[in-house]
């Protein structure tokens, strides 16, 4: 039965990241933990092990599309890399139900952001803390965009090495807020971020995982690389709009769960 549910679980991850970019992140520790039955530090490095594998994987399938910016996406996930180790100690010395009331809450808040903004980013952005854009509708460089780009990684990578995520569901938002790119290329380009990311808060919890099941956690991991294909597939038949909603009932619905269950019946 575990074996079972760590292949349906490993689809839905995958399936999650092809679709959303990030929302097989915030999937994949409350899954292990109460579908799985891992403790949570435990969770949060088979997460980031599987995620991170999982989203290389997904850039490589959808890079030809044409829609991964690789250099975006490494400036992004090289602050992830100098960040993470900081949120993995940070979350070991903060209990446990408290992190997850935390992660619960800022999926919530993620999700409900992403479902508000309805329009896709505009061709050229005017915001001061977003980047211009070439005639490809990419990000024109420059030192100020790699810095506003650097912290957004920075940023995540606290959270991510914090709560166990990729930072997906996270660096898709700030490369439309900070990049001014589209919904589709923002999220394959945080793929390439997610799994920079991952390896580094994967090195931090390394200890962790220490102890695992090794079987399962193949098994979740194989599901998951089936599922992102799966997932980069059915994207490219689906509207930026719909990946938008698809990103904020993921964020929303699993935040929801993680909420109740660590309120209501931990």
């Amino acid at each position: 039965m575990d074996m079972t549910l760590a292949v349906v679980f490993g689809l839905l991850v995958g399936l999650s990241l092809g679709l959303t970019g990030g929302g097989g992140s915030i999937l994949a520790v409350p899954l292990l933990i109460y579908g799985l039955g891992m403790e949570l530090r435990a969770a949060v490095a088979i997460s980031l092990a599987v995620v991170g594998l999982t989203s290389l994987f997904g850039a490589v399938i959808q890079a030809r599309s044409g829609n991964v910016l690789w250099k975006a996406g490494a400036i992004l996930g090289l602050g992830g890399i100098i960040a993470a180790p900081f949120g993995a100690q940070l979350g070991t010395r903060i209990p446990e139900d408290f992190s997850l009331v935390l992660f619960a809450l800022l999926m919530i808040f993620v999700g409900a952001r992403m479902a508000r903004r309805e329009r896709p980013a505009p061709e050229v952005p005017t915001g001061r803390f977003t980047c211009p854009l070439d005639e490809q509708g990419r990000p024109a460089g420059g030192l100020a965009c790699a810095l506003k780009l650097g912290a957004a990684g920075l940023m995540t990578g606290v959270l991510s090495g914090f709560f166990g995520v990729g930072g997906g569901f996270l660096l898709a938002p700030a490369l439309i807020f900070v990049a001014g790119v589209s919904i589709d290329r923002a999220l394959a380009t945080s793929l390439v971020a997610i799994a920079l990311t991952a390896v580094s808060g994967f090195i931090a919890n390394f200890a962790a995982a220490y102890g695992s099941p090794v079987a399962l956690t193949a098994v979740f991991a194989v599901g998951s690389w089936t599922g992102m294909v799966g997932g980069a597939w059915l994207k490219q038949y689906l509207s930026p709009v719909v990946l938008r909603r698809i990103f904020a009932v993921v964020a929303v619905g699993a935040g929801i769960f993680v909420a109740t269950e660590t309120l209501f019946f931990a």
